[in-house]
């Protein structure tokens, strides 16, 4: 827990992450620094990981949540593989959260896989921090 103001709120383990071949991380280390700002442990895996190395990161890293950054439009394939190995690695309970170009018409289809929340273009990093904190309340 951290003290922000009169209010104590969770700090969170967060992992960051930029999946498969995807080469543009701006945003992903924008929205790192948001949440570290937010009072957040943030660890960021850097450019072209792996589903299983993502999970593994976050597994070792005792994660709270896992953001992944996705530009290269294989998102769907990168989610489910994420979620599937968190299944099987007895971690669901690990928060799968996204950003990225995602089209609105693949949005419920990730929904049911378990992706907690995407954000698309136009996102501000206080909608990300603030729903983070909605996530996780106060305990």
């Amino acid at each position: 827990m951290v003290f922000r103001g009169d209010s104590l709120i969770p700090m969170l383990r967060i992992v960051v992450a930029k999946p498969g071949l995807d080469g543009h991380d701006r945003g992903a280390k924008v929205v790192a620094r948001a949440l570290r700002d937010a009072g957040h442990e943030v660890i960021y895996t850097g450019l072209h990981q792996t589903p299983e190395q993502i999970v593994e990161t976050a597994i070792q890293e005792d994660a709270d949540l896992i953001g992944l950054s996705v530009l290269s439009g294989a998102h769907m394939t990168q989610f489910r593989r994420l979620v599937e190995l968190l299944a099987e690695r007895d971690s669901s309970d690990i928060v799968v959260f996204g950003g990225g170009i995602v089209p609105d018409e693949d949005l419920p289809a990730l929904t049911e896989l378990g992706v907690a929340k995407i954000f698309t273009p136009g996102a501000t990093t206080s909608e990300i921090t603030d729903w983070v904190a909605e996530q996780f309340p106060e305990e």
